[in-house]
């Protein structure tokens, strides 16, 4: 009975009520498309602000899309089972890559390989590059460990082991890094410094974690749960704030400050659901913004305050088939914008 009533407590949080004394919310739109070339299914994506560069991983290589004009700027090949994309602040960037359990180094300016750094975990999937440690956290997904990598040397220099599998990570700015653990659901927090474990947090009433986004200033933690919630936890002490109601297929977060927004894509609902930060607790959904089916992934431009998913169409499955086949020249990068903007 007192896991009920704490649960909802939590939920009351979120209760429309608090609408009447909430501030004006910041609205959504599709500001533009781009459309992308090729085929290939897509993952992550990664966006650099100095150079106006948006990365797309799809599938054995890294798309560059120059988000000033939508023209496509370069491709980063030879990147076999890419997933996750970091951008340093030494002019250098790194992918994820897969199914060759590496990271390859790339030059910001030209795109070019720089080299390829081996980790030791299987399956290397997000990618999360730490400014204060200095240090690039590469979060193997059918390992359920992360390696983590001096970026000068290139050597992997620690590996944090998890109990469940891991899934995106944020960074607070602090040296502390908060991770999703999908299969069981919990919220791990990690002294990038030392690479060690100093919380893990098991967050009840969220089923298989993916998105993560991080409002540093209040010191809570996104994240974005299959069974169409979105849980809010206490960075400091690991406690359940909110559980706000979402729409369906989410794999990805991000929070910007400056509107005070959570941006969650949904990829089988076909829209933006964004939630708005009342205060430190309260949160309220006040938009969902029909993006497109299958737009699941999301980056945060924090110079503009544009955030970027992707998406394409689908054929019919045939026999056989897992997945059904993308349709040639569907794929294209979705543009999201504070209306007025």
């Amino acid at each position: 009975m007192k896991q009920l009533l704490a649960l909802a407590s939590i939920l009351s949080v979120s209760s429309p009520l608090m609408a009447a004394t909430s501030a004006k919310a910041t609205q959504y739109e599709v500001a533009a498309r781009y459309p992308v070339s090729g085929a290939g299914r897509w993952d992550l994506l990664a966006v650099d602000s100095a150079h106006h560069h948006l990365f797309v991983s799809r599938g054995d290589r890294v798309q560059v899309v120059d988000t000033t004009t939508g023209k496509e700027a370069g491709t980063i090949a030879g990147t076999d089972g890419v997933h996750g994309i970091a951008i340093g602040p030494d002019g250098h960037g790194y992918t994820t890559n897969g199914k060759s359990n590496s990271v390859t180094e790339f030059d910001l300016v030209t795109l070019q390989r720089v080299r390829d750094l081996p980790v030791n975990g299987k399956s290397p999937d997000a990618v999360l590059y730490d400014a204060v440690s200095h240090q690039l956290f590469v979060f193997n997904a059918k390992s359920n460990n992360a390696s983590v990598l001096d970026t000068a040397s290139g050597k992997e220099v620690a590996t944090i082991a998890f109990d469940g599998n891991p899934e995106l990570a944020v960074a607070d700015g602090r040296g502390h890094i908060f991770l999703n653990t999908e299969s069981n659901a919990h919220l791990v927090e990690i002294d990038a410094a030392a690479a060690k474990i100093v919380h893990d947090w098991k967050m009840d009433g969220c089923e298989e974690p993916s998105g993560i986004a991080m409002d540093t200033a209040h010191r809570r933690v996104f994240s974005t749960c299959q069974n169409k919630v979105l849980a809010v936890t206490n960075a400091d002490n690991g406690r359940a704030v909110a559980r706000v109601a979402i729409g369906e297929g989410p794999d990805g977060a991000a929070f910007d400050p400056a509107t005070q927004s959570v941006l969650v894509p949904l990829g089988k609902t076909g829209t933006l659901d964004v939630v708005r930060v009342e205060s430190g607790d309260r949160f309220r959904k006040v938009q969902s913004l029909p993006t497109q089916t299958s737009a699941r992934t999301i980056i945060l431009d924090d110079s503009d305050h544009r955030a970027y998913t992707v998406a394409a169409k689908f054929g019919p499955a045939t026999a056989g088939e897992k997945r059904p086949p993308m349709i040639d020249g569907s794929f294209s990068v979705l543009v999201l914008a504070p209306k007025g903007k």
